[in-house]
């Protein structure tokens, strides 16, 4: 399975967070399954961080340094179709963050790691599946 992460999940399970849902991590630790990151993620956890919402240590380009480091990631890179598709795309809302990962994970084939419910309520996007416990 090829995996992109949202942002949350990709902190998550940073983290070890206790959100982070445990079929989740599961898939993520499976090393059959390929995870792949999109740079709107990385743009969105320096833009929390510079908001207050996010503490990284010692700063938020250093903490994400080290975690791109740490993790076996592939980079889904934002492109002319990326953006293109970031546009057709039927949303409730106008998330850039939100429309580029959905384009990103059309584009590229991949599964999208999220528990947005706007996002898993998108019939035509591909995500994991995931139901509350």
């Amino acid at each position: 399975m090829k995996i992109l992460l949202d942002t949350h999940i990709w902190i998550w399970n940073l983290s070890g967070s206790e959100a982070l849902p445990s079929r989740f991590r599961e898939i993520l630790n499976d090393e059959d399954n390929e995870s792949w990151i999109s740079p709107i993620s990385i743009w969105e956890t320096i833009v929390l961080a510079e908001k207050g919402r996010l503490e990284l240590q010692p700063d938020p380009v250093s903490w994400v340094r080290r975690a791109l480091e740490k993790g076996n990631l592939k980079e889904a890179p934002i492109n002319i179709e990326v953006a293109i598709k970031s546009r057709e795309l039927d949303l409730l809302h106008q998330d850039p963050a939100d429309r580029f990962l959905a384009a990103t994970a059309i584009i590229y084939g991949l599964e999208l790691a999220t528990l947005d419910r706007v996002l898993l309520k998108a019939d035509w996007l591909p995500t994991i599946p995931y139901s509350e416990p």
